[in-house]
């Protein structure tokens, strides 16, 4: 008989709260609050174009939307989505979809995560 492991997924995400500051203290808060608002607009979108593109193997969109995202989220301080969505880009550019699945996967995951804590801070477990 074979034994399943069942293995829990525990994605840590990094936000730059000193750019976020730098944002607010740049703009005014008001004015930071509408600009983050359609940052995460954005940022959400595109992350639903790149996890879309991933899993219709459209390599071509994969690595202009991840392109995207990674600048987008790098802009307002979601350190670890940047991240991932460079490396979403990598493998899309390598042509290696085993590697591209699990790091859309991965994407998906910290994309979600990143944008409901920046929403949401109350929201952080």
């Amino acid at each position: 008989m074979s034994k399943i492991a069942l293995l829990s997924v525990n994605d840590a995400i990094r936000i730059d709260v000193q750019r976020l500051e730098q944002i607010v203290r740049e703009l005014g808060e008001d004015c930071a609050a509408q600009v983050i608002g359609a940052a995460l607009e954005e940022l959400a979108r595109t992350l639903r174009r790149t996890t879309t593109a991933a899993q219709q193997d459209d390599l071509g969109v994969v690595v202009s939307s991840a392109d995207q995202l990674s600048r987008l989220a790098w802009q307002v301080g979601l350190v670890t989505l940047a991240g991932v969505a460079v490396d979403v880009g990598a493998c899309a550019e390598s042509r290696d979809r085993i590697a591209l699945a699990s790091t859309a996967a991965r994407l998906e995951r910290i994309g979600n995560l990143s944008l409901t804590r920046l929403w949401d801070p109350a929201a952080d477990p």
